[in-house]
């Protein structure tokens, strides 16, 4: 098995593997949970198995540190995870996962807004093709009967933006620590008001653990949390020291393959203008990468 763990493509694979299906997850979740049960849970029980090493982490650090690193957890940890479940009440797991491609599109712009970063004029038209993609995807959001759905899309769109605003302020205020330290910190940071909603969702008191079907959205959620936000966070880590942050970044295109495979599946609609929009976003983030894959080659 240490030899599977070595190369560097099956980590790859794992890991999209396990991202991309964290949107079926959900979906799954749903139906027993709400969103901020969800949510709360997700981020609490992350904190809790990793605060072990968030808070002797979080001690050494500077106040200034500390407080960018609650900065970024809020945005690209703590509102997400309530988000996206509430986003996937009314879109499809498939379409989250399309959707959430847009996170380095958003870096790119948001970078060049806030914090003055340059970029090629090929990552600025990969950015347009992307936003042309979202477009495709707002417009296409609705159910089978007409209904719109698109408070949810564009919900995920935000969702999306926020994780951009997360990994710049990673990128840019707290390049100089180390990134397991940073994420075992936010989980830690951001675990006591987690725990707090959890408490007060009524998810020890009101929820029948009994029934069958209680048990199985229990079981998706406690895998969701273990598997796929904490544990395979430290692969993610060992893929990014072992290869190069460019080489990890191809997870972002592989996300969304898996969540549609999932979605499609599990029956749910996808319609052509699913696979048009969510192509046009492909292609703008591998623009986006291929041009920054170039430049680290060069340097």
């Amino acid at each position: 098995m240490r030899q599977y763990i070595q190369n560097k493509y099956f980590l790859l694979i794992i890991i999209a593997i396990t991202w991309g299906s964290s949107f079926i997850l959900i979906k799954k979740t749903l139906p027993v949970f709400d969103p901020y049960q969800i949510g709360a849970f997700r981020a609490g029980l992350s904190g809790l198995l990793l605060s072990f090493i968030g808070f002797p982490a979080l001690k050494k650090m500077s106040k200034k540190d500390v407080f960018w690193i609650a900065l970024s957890g809020l945005f690209g940890n703590f509102l997400v995870v309530f988000i996206f479940p509430i986003a996937q009440q009314g879109v499809s797991s498939s379409l989250a996962g399309i959707i959430n491609a847009l996170d380095p599109i958003f870096t790119l712009i948001l970078g060049a807004v806030l914090f003055g970063i340059k970029n090629k004029i090929i990552q600025y038209t990969g950015a347009v093709i992307g936003f042309v993609g979202a477009i495709i995807l707002v417009y296409s959001s609705n159910s089978g009967n007409g209904e719109s759905h698109l408070y949810y899309t564009i919900l995920l769109i935000i969702g999306s933006a926020l994780y951009a605003v997360a990994a710049l302020i990673i990128e840019k205020k707290l390049y100089h620590i180390k990134s397991t330290d940073i994420s075992t910190g936010i989980y830690s940071i951001w675990m006591v008001p987690s725990l707090l909603i959890l408490g007060f969702s009524g998810f020890f008191t009101d929820i029948d653990y009994s029934q069958n079907e209680t048990l199985t959205a229990l079981g998706y959620l406690v895998f969701l949390t273990v598997i796929s936000t904490t544990l395979v966070m430290f692969l993610f880590f060992k893929l990014v020291q072992d290869t190069s942050a460019v080489f990890a970044s191809t997870i972002s295109l592989l996300i969304p393959v898996v969540s549609v495979v999932w979605g499609i599946l599990d029956n749910e609609k996808f319609t052509v203008w699913y696979a048009i929009g969510g192509m046009f976003i492909l292609i703008s983030v591998y623009l986006i990468r291929e041009r920054k894959n170039k430049i680290q080659e060069n340097e």
